[in-house]
């Protein structure tokens, strides 16, 4: 894809020949595309590039929902783009500090983090370094009928006194693939550090070191079906805590301010129920504050489980009734759940050496009945229980 060939996509005829591999969907991809080719002989380059904008469309209905078939994508935007459900979070939140304020969105790729912005009442101008980017984003905000200004620029070149608050995500990819360390993405971290002394918001990995966070910002975690996507650093006058922890699409959160720290709830043996944090509340260092939460206590100092003698069912944790504990051994581990008749079964290990996926091929259980087991820590030694899952929040 590029600007030339989106260009002609968006034309009359590229639309028409959309329209014809949209109407030919059920038939299998060699068929459909010798059909698309049949009809349209001189065009063989729209034909791919319509195919390829059908098949990404429908690979993004997950990430973008209703609005993935209305959305203009390359692969490369689409892996990188912002889940919908983080963006109308993230915008949410925005509108609540700045209501009808101006958003610069800096590196907007595809534009999922500007569109949920322009929905939430922002004036936003979309900025990014790449042309077709560019191009896309406008076409998509014409198909979506919001009005929003977008144009090319590198990040430097942004004023961000010229706006409300600023938003950024920069590229975390170089050409090995996938930057860990923020240090490494582009724009580079001085700048991003210069922009979090101000009233902005930008968006970096799930892994990023606590060590990095700069001085006032606050760290929001964030997990979306319970999948941990992402981390957000808010500076100036938006930085309401140091760290926080946010599970959709429940919306619940935990921050610093509701941690009283690993001594005030103390470490004891499992009690009756089982928690297992939500990864964002891990990588927040929120266990304790779950802990509180549950009424409970931590299992041991340094691994991020909870126990309590009470069922709470929240989206921040996995619930689990504690049925009883089994032998750790891996001998008398498998006698026990032979005995129980056990054969699909949930491993969950943390502070252990153990690979699930190795040890369950090791048991060999042949059973009918489903658990799920885990294999930790408790005062420093390891323990095996067998768990009952709680019933979700909603049921």
């Amino acid at each position: 894809m590029d600007v030339a060939l989106l260009g002609a996509l968006r034309s009359s005829s590229g639309l028409a020949l959309l329209a014809d591999a949209a109407a030919l969907a059920s038939t299998d991809d060699l068929t459909r595309s010798a059909e698309l080719r049949r009809r349209h002989p001189a065009a063989p380059d729209l034909v791919a590039a319509a195919l390829a904008q059908l098949q990404l469309r429908h690979a993004a209905v997950g990430k973008l929902g209703a609005d993935a078939e209305r959305w203009w994508l390359t692969r490369e935007g689409l892996e990188q783009a912002t889940r919908r459900r983080v963006a109308e979070h993230r915008a949410a939140r925005l509108a609540s500090y700045v209501p009808g304020g101006r958003l610069v969105d800096v590196g907007c790729g595809l534009g999922v983090d500007l569109v949920a912005a322009l929905r939430a009442g922002l004036t936003v101008t979309g900025v990014d370094r790449d042309p077709l980017r560019v191009a896309l984003t406008r076409a998509t905000l014409a198909e979506l009928g919001l009005v929003g200004e977008v144009y090319e620029a590198e990040a430097a070149e942004v004023d961000p006194a010229a706006y409300d608050v600023l938003f950024a995500d920069p590229a975390r990819r170089d050409a090995r693939g996938r930057v860990g360390d923020p240090r490494g993405s582009s724009p580079g971290w001085e700048l991003v550090t210069r922009w979090l002394r101000g009233d902005a918001v930008v968006k970096t990995g799930p892994a990023i070191a606590h060590s990095l966070l700069p001085v006032g910002i606050e760290a929001e975690w964030v997990s979306d079906d319970r999948d941990l996507v992402e981390a957000a650093l808010w500076g100036g006058a938006l930085a309401g805590v140091r760290r926080r922890a946010t599970v959709l699409p429940a919306g619940d959160t935990l921050t610093d301010r509701d941690d009283p720290g690993p001594a005030a709830v103390g470490v004891a043996p499992p009690g009756a129920f089982w928690y297992e944090p939500d990864d964002a509340v891990v990588r927040a260092g929120l266990v304790s504050a779950l802990a509180r939460l549950v009424d409970g206590w931590l299992l041991d100092p340094h691994i991020a489980y909870a126990s309590s003698d009470r069922a709470v069912r929240t989206p921040l944790a996995r619930g689990y009734r504690v049925a009883e504990e089994l032998p750790y051994r891996e001998k008398a581990l498998r006698a026990a759940l032979r005995a129980r008749d056990v054969g699909p079964l949930t491993v969950k290990k943390r502070g252990v050496d153990v690979v699930p996926e190795r040890l369950r091929a090791r048991l060999r259980l042949r059973g009918s009945t489903p658990a799920t087991i885990v294999l930790t820590r408790v005062a420093g030694a390891g323990r095996a229980y067998l768990l009952a899952p709680l019933s979700s929040p909603d049921g």
